[in-house]
Order: C-alpha cells, then sequence, then structure tokens
C-alpha cells in the first residue's frame, strides 16, 4: 500500500466514524478538512518530483532543479562505486520521509561542468542546496560513519537536519532510519571489514 493509499484510507475511517457517532461530528469534520489539506499537498508535492529519489541524466536539468527548488539533496556518483550504491540505499530511504526537500542523483560522466565547478573529486559526493547554494557536503562518508559497517541513514538524515536541508520529521530517526545498507540496498547490516574500502578518487 502507498502512502496515498493510507491517506485516503485515513480519511475515509474518520468519516465513517463521524457516521457511527454524531456527537463528535464538529471535531472530527475539522480534522478531516485539516487531513484532507494535508493529503491534497502532498499528492501535488509527489506530482512535482518531492517524495522520491530521481536521477537526472542532464546536468542543465539538474541546474534548473536545485536553482528553482528550495531546498535539494544531489548526489554526485558513478554507478560502479560500492560506496556510492551504498549512499543511494541511504537517500532511497529519506526521500519518502522528507517531501519539503528534492532527491537526486547525477552520474559523474553526465555533470563535466558541474564537477569542475563545485571541484568534485571524490566519490560518493552529496552537496546539499538551498535557494541553489551549496549549505553542505559531505565527502565519502565523512561525518556521517566511518565505513559501511556504521553508516546508519539516520546519521545521515541529522547531518542534513543540521545542514537545513531537511525538516525534522515527527517520528524521523527512530528504528526505520537505523538500518545500515549493503550494496544491493538491503536493510542490514554489512559483512566483512570497511577499512579496506576508501573513499573513491575517480579524476
Amino acid at each position: 500500500m502507498t502512502a496515498s493509499d493510507d491517506e485516503d484510507a485515513l480519511l475515509d475511517s474518520l468519516e465513517n466514524d463521524t457516521q457511527n457517532d454524531p456527537s463528535l461530528a464538529h471535531l472530527r469534520e475539522a480534522r478531516i478538512q485539516q487531513i484532507a489539506s494535508e493529503v491534497k499537498k502532498s499528492k501535488q508535492l509527489r506530482s512535482e518530483g518531492f517524495g522520491s529519489y530521481d536521477q537526472i541524466k542532464d546536468e542543465k536539468r539538474l541546474m534548473e532543479i536545485t536553482t528553482s527548488t528550495k531546498c535539494c539533496v544531489v548526489h554526485f556518483y558513478k554507478p560502479d562505486f560500492n560506496r556510492c550504491r551504498i549512499m543511494d540505499g541511504h537517500l532511497s530511504a529519506l526521500a519518502p520521509v522528507h517531501l519539503s526537500t528534492r532527491f537526486l542523483r547525477i552520474d559523474v560522466e553526465h555533470a563535466p561542468f558541474l564537477v569542475t565547478k563545485l571541484n568534485v573529486k571524490v566519490l560518493p559526493c552529496v552537496i546539499a542546496f538551498i535557494g541553489g547554494v551549496s549549505a553542505d557536503r559531505i565527502v565519502g562518508f565523512e561525518g556521517v560513519g566511518y565505513s559501511e559497517d556504521t553508516f546508519k541513514t539516520g546519521d545521515l538524515e541529522k547531518r542534513l537536519v543540521g545542514a537545513g536541508v531537511l525538516e525534522k520529521e515527527k517520528g524521523a530517526g527512530d528504528a526505520r532510519l537505523g538500518g545500515v545498507w549493503n550494496n544491493s540496498n538491503e536493510k542490514k547490516t554489512v559483512g566483512g571489514n570497511g577499512d579496506g574500502d576508501d573513499d573513491d578518487e575517480w579524476d
């Protein structure tokens, strides 16, 4: 069931409760209107690309989005780099939770101008943009975990909340964001020693 289905089901439930207990109709009607407004806003944001982790193949398009959207998180990556795949797993988990921020990724081979302008040399490189201006940069797993064995989605979320590119969501940072991702994007602990997998220089 999708988030949209959950929201519609909640509205239907409240409407049924109102019919069963008329004495609470006023309070429930106010709540229904509030939820309906939130659902409408949520659907509008999703239609504009919020709530998903999108791949951009053209750097001009990426620049258009980051300059026209208040908050964006952009992952500069190479598809064959293991740590980039791990970062993808964490960002994929955060995107549906934070509907006020766009989550994007672009292969560095498709963004030569931005890679040079932003001095992207080590991957993964995640840059937080607020109003088109870089607000924070995560190089490798710096500041979010020493290796893939210790890097948790909640750590990345806290870092991005601190940068101001994410809003602190109710319930965020709980167990659902505490997992460690392997390179197949499964939520579990990674086996092996992460010390041998250094940040990838690609130039």
